[in-house]
């Protein structure tokens, strides 16, 4: 299996979506958000604030990633999206897409690299996934999402180019 990173395009967005929601994690509006970074960078390539990879596997949509700097820091950015279907899950996808956008954070002289999630159990998969890639819970926010959901804030020092 040949996986090849690829700049977001158009045809990638229903896929998107699919991977989205066979996730089986995200709510609808969640949905809505991310969808909502994808049309604002396939309305502006180049967009500054939003970069995108795309996980392909023979020339289909697999996963992908999301990310950009963090409004108002010198060097910060936010991984806001990182999903991969679940029938292509376990193949490496996921750190594949993580270092492509860690690799490209430092390249923009990225210092520090920030993941939100929930505290609900449907999300451990992705904390120990973040713990295992290097980051270190860094925060929790009681309640922050819903009662009972925390938001947890993970974090990682990228290394200079």
């Amino acid at each position: 299996m040949a996986v090849t990173l690829v700049p977001l395009r158009p045809h990638h967005r229903s896929a998107l979506e699919e991977i989205l929601r066979a996730a089986g994690v995200f709510r609808e509006d969640e949905v809505a958000v991310a969808l909502e970074l994808v049309d604002a960078v396939l309305g502006r390539p180049g967009h500054p604030d939003y970069a995108f990879a795309v996980a392909e596997v023979d020339g289909e949509a697999a996963g992908y990633a999301c990310w950009g700097p963090t409004p108002c820091t010198l060097g910060t950015f936010d991984l806001y999206w990182i999903a991969v279907h679940p029938r292509r899950q376990g193949r490496g996808i996921a750190g594949s897409l993580l270092r492509a956008a860690e690799s490209d954070m430092a390249a923009r002289g990225g210092r520090l690299s920030v993941i939100e999630t929930s505290s609900l159990p449907r999300y451990e998969p992705a904390r120990r996934f973040y713990r295992r890639t290097g980051y270190e819970e860094a925060a929790r926010l009681r309640d922050f999402y819903a009662p009972g959901d925390d938001k947890v804030v993970f974090v990682k020092h990228l290394p200079r180019p």
